[in-house]
Protein backbone atom coordinates (compact mmCIF):
# COMPACT_ATOMS: atom_id res chain seq x y z
CA UNK A 1 0.00 0.00 0.00
CA UNK A 2 1.12 3.60 -0.64
CA UNK A 3 1.44 6.21 2.16
CA UNK A 4 0.54 9.71 1.59
CA UNK A 5 2.49 11.54 4.09
CA UNK A 6 0.91 15.42 4.82
CA UNK A 7 2.89 17.84 6.38
CA UNK A 8 2.16 19.58 9.10
CA UNK A 9 -0.48 22.17 8.65
CA UNK A 10 -1.62 25.14 10.74
CA UNK A 11 -5.20 24.33 10.68
CA UNK A 12 -6.00 20.94 8.88
CA UNK A 13 -3.14 19.13 10.29
CA UNK A 14 -0.66 20.23 12.98
CA UNK A 15 1.29 17.26 13.55
CA UNK A 16 0.89 16.24 10.10
CA UNK A 17 -0.15 12.84 9.06
CA UNK A 18 1.20 9.41 7.78
CA UNK A 19 -1.67 7.82 5.64
CA UNK A 20 -2.17 5.00 3.74
CA UNK A 21 -3.77 5.12 0.66
CA UNK A 22 -4.97 2.43 -2.72
CA UNK A 23 -3.83 3.55 -5.75
CA UNK A 24 -6.39 4.83 -7.86
CA UNK A 25 -7.40 7.12 -5.11
CA UNK A 26 -7.03 11.16 -5.47
CA UNK A 27 -4.88 12.61 -2.53
CA UNK A 28 -7.84 14.92 -1.86
CA UNK A 29 -10.42 11.63 -1.46
CA UNK A 30 -7.37 10.19 1.16
CA UNK A 31 -7.07 13.09 2.63
CA UNK A 32 -10.70 13.81 3.23
CA UNK A 33 -11.63 10.19 4.68
CA UNK A 34 -9.08 10.73 6.85
CA UNK A 35 -10.05 14.15 8.77
CA UNK A 36 -8.05 16.43 6.89
CA UNK A 37 -10.58 18.98 5.65
CA UNK A 38 -9.15 20.08 2.44
CA UNK A 39 -11.58 22.75 0.97
CA UNK A 40 -12.69 21.47 -2.39
CA UNK A 41 -15.44 24.31 -3.49
CA UNK A 42 -16.06 22.49 -6.97
CA UNK A 43 -16.70 18.91 -5.27
CA UNK A 44 -13.94 17.59 -6.78
CA UNK A 45 -14.65 18.33 -10.98
CA UNK A 46 -11.58 20.28 -11.32
CA UNK A 47 -13.61 23.56 -11.62
CA UNK A 48 -11.37 25.84 -8.99
CA UNK A 49 -8.39 25.81 -7.16
CA UNK A 50 -9.14 25.22 -3.71
CA UNK A 51 -7.73 21.55 -3.05
CA UNK A 52 -3.99 23.02 -4.49
CA UNK A 53 -1.35 21.06 -2.84
CA UNK A 54 1.96 20.97 -3.30
CA UNK A 55 3.53 17.13 -3.56
CA UNK A 56 7.30 17.69 -2.24
CA UNK A 57 8.24 14.10 -2.64
CA UNK A 58 6.67 12.02 -5.17
CA UNK A 59 5.22 13.94 -7.99
CA UNK A 60 7.06 12.42 -10.82
CA UNK A 61 5.01 8.91 -10.06
CA UNK A 62 1.69 11.05 -10.45
CA UNK A 63 0.48 11.23 -14.16
CA UNK A 64 0.76 15.22 -15.67
CA UNK A 65 -1.69 17.08 -15.21
CA UNK A 66 -4.24 18.22 -18.23
CA UNK A 67 -4.44 21.46 -19.79
CA UNK A 68 -7.93 22.24 -17.32
CA UNK A 69 -6.01 21.48 -14.37
CA UNK A 70 -2.78 23.26 -15.51
CA UNK A 71 -5.08 26.62 -16.43
CA UNK A 72 -6.39 26.36 -13.18
CA UNK A 73 -3.51 26.03 -11.53
CA UNK A 74 -2.10 29.26 -13.32
CA UNK A 75 -4.71 31.10 -10.35
CA UNK A 76 -3.94 29.21 -7.37
CA UNK A 77 -2.12 30.92 -4.32
CA UNK A 78 1.58 30.09 -4.00
CA UNK A 79 1.79 28.15 -7.04
CA UNK A 80 4.97 25.77 -7.60
CA UNK A 81 6.54 23.79 -9.72
CA UNK A 82 5.25 20.76 -8.37
CA UNK A 83 1.50 21.68 -7.69
CA UNK A 84 -1.24 19.93 -8.44
CA UNK A 85 -5.05 19.94 -7.67
CA UNK A 86 -5.46 16.92 -5.22
CA UNK A 87 -8.84 16.29 -6.51
CA UNK A 88 -6.69 15.15 -9.96
CA UNK A 89 -3.60 13.64 -8.47
CA UNK A 90 -4.28 10.22 -8.57
CA UNK A 91 -1.95 7.69 -6.41
CA UNK A 92 0.17 5.14 -8.04
CA UNK A 93 3.01 2.85 -6.15
CA UNK A 94 4.89 5.40 -5.02
CA UNK A 95 4.71 7.41 -2.01
CA UNK A 96 3.79 11.08 -2.01
CA UNK A 97 4.67 13.79 0.67
CA UNK A 98 1.97 16.84 0.10
CA UNK A 99 2.14 20.32 1.23
CA UNK A 100 -1.53 22.22 2.16
CA UNK A 101 -0.67 25.58 1.09
CA UNK A 102 -1.41 28.04 4.02
CA UNK A 103 -3.74 29.87 2.12
CA UNK A 104 -6.13 28.53 -1.13
CA UNK A 105 -8.26 30.98 -3.45
CA UNK A 106 -11.99 29.92 -3.95
CA UNK A 107 -12.81 32.36 -6.75
CA UNK A 108 -16.16 31.72 -6.81
CA UNK A 109 -16.91 33.25 -2.99
CA UNK A 110 -14.66 35.68 -3.36
CA UNK A 111 -15.50 37.05 -6.58
CA UNK A 112 -12.16 36.55 -8.57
Amino acid sequence: MTQIIFLPHEELCPDGAVLEAQPGESVLNVALKNGIGIEHACEKVCACTTCHVIVREGFDSLDEGDELEEDLLDKAWGLEAESRLSCQAIVKDEDLVIEIPKYTLNHAAEDH
